[in-house]
């Protein structure tokens, strides 16, 4: 059960973790933020509906990752409970409204409220998940269909430097 549970942990953590030393080293370095520019990236971000985005991709996630490993079932609970504990938009909030601040101007960050705000922009935020879902099947799929050859490459390269 203990190996379940460090699996579990694993699967869920593995490529957040890489992405996060990148965006540490990036935001160590950023400029201060106007309290206008977080007020307005605030804004963007509810018009953008981040919350349900956020919550519901987390969902998605878990899902797919039971539906790969349905051994890992029996830690659902934990899993749900360790995502929601600091994955889930009220636990992310400050950061994201921090990041959107340091990389966008009060200006930008009121011109893309606007645009979200609209009815192509509304009609992008509730199209996004499942634009997001379909782009990683399609790379998921190509990744599968060429594998075969990133096998032979990699056989080929093992096989030259054992001469």
């Amino acid at each position: 059960m203990k190996h379940l549970l460090v699996l579990a942990a694993g699967l869920l953590l593995a490529a957040p973790a890489a992405s996060a030393q990148s965006t540490a080293a990036t935001s160590s370095s950023a400029a201060p933020v106007s309290e206008g520019q977080r007020k307005a990236a605030e804004e963007l971000l509810t018009v953008m509906q981040m919350e349900q985005t956020t919550n519901n991709a987390l969902d998605q996630m878990l899902t797919a990752q039971l539906t790969q490993r349905p051994e890992l079932k029996v830690v659902e609970p934990e899993m749900r409970s360790f995502l929601t504990k600091y994955m889930s938009w009220n636990s992310l909030r400050s950061d994201m409204v921090d990041l959107y601040a340091q990389r966008f101007t009060e200006k930008e960050l009121k011109e893309l409220k606007k645009f979200y705000g609209s009815t192509t922009g509304q009609k992008f935020v509730g199209q996004q998940s499942s634009l997001m879902a379909a782009g990683i099947e399609i790379g998921q799929r190509r990744m599968q269909e060429h594998m075969p050859e990133l096998q032979q490459s990699i056989e080929a390269k093992m096989k030259s430097t054992q001469n």
